[in-house]
């Protein structure tokens, strides 16, 4: 099946269409950081323990209240990627 029969078979299908401009805009962004948390099937507060976030941190990224700085993006990124490498780095332990 090409792109095109795909996408002709997704437009066809009256109960999933697209989203307008006007829908996408008001649509809630998943939450990356709570997306990392739940894959590891940790609380909040496990994983401000295990990763020395504080955990009014972690509340105010979930929540959207503020968003991660660049050096915590980058730390996000890396516990997406290894897990538990980061864990044992951040505690300092050997990796």
């Amino acid at each position: 099946m090409s792109d095109e029969d795909r996408l002709a078979g997704a437009l066809a299908d009256s109960e999933a269409q697209p989203l307008s401009d006007g829908e996408l805009a008001r649509a809630r962004r998943a939450n990356a950081v709570k997306a990392i948390r739940a894959r590891l099937h940790m609380t909040q507060a496990q994983f401000s323990a295990s990763y020395h976030v504080p955990l009014s941190t972690l509340r105010d990224w979930e929540q959207a209240r503020t968003q991660p700085d660049a050096p915590a993006r980058a730390l996000l990124t890396a516990i997406h990627n290894d897990p538990e490498v980061m864990r044992r780095l951040v505690n300092g332990e050997p990796a």
